[in-house]
């Protein structure tokens, strides 16, 4: 009998396990790419904080989800009658800046603060 109850869990859970990682290696791969010439080109740093990222939004939304922002972020920026199917479409906006706040988010708890020194030499 407790077998079936471990079934019933493994369902429930297994949709969550899948949610948090149907992002596509090359989408993760890409994403990192351009996180790390965003924040200062490749180094072990880098690599980290933005492996770090792309696993932060991950979990937080659908990889459909994130292509879907993505494309709209991009196409939002169209100018003209173009661009205005993209701004004018019904949810676009907010669509594009739930992904902003998961990537601002992603990035304020993956990315190490760097003490510089300020210009008398001290921190």
């Amino acid at each position: 009998m407790n077998t079936g109850r471990y079934l019933i869990a493994a369902f429930v859970i297994y949709p969550i396990f899948v949610h948090a990682n149907d992002f596509p290696t090359q989408a993760r791969v890409e994403y990192v790419l351009g996180c790390m010439n965003q924040h200062g080109g490749q180094s072990y740093d880098t690599l980290y904080s933005c492996v770090c990222s792309i696993d932060k939004i991950a979990a937080q939304m659908p990889y459909k989800s994130y292509v879907d922002a993505q494309t709209l972020s991009y196409m939002i920026k169209t100018p003209g009658e173009k661009g205005g199917a993209f701004r004018d479409a019904p949810g676009a906006r907010g669509t594009v800046k739930k992904l902003a706040k998961l990537k601002k988010k992603a990035e304020s708890s993956c990315f190490v603060k760097k003490i510089g020194l300020q210009s008398d030499g001290s921190r």
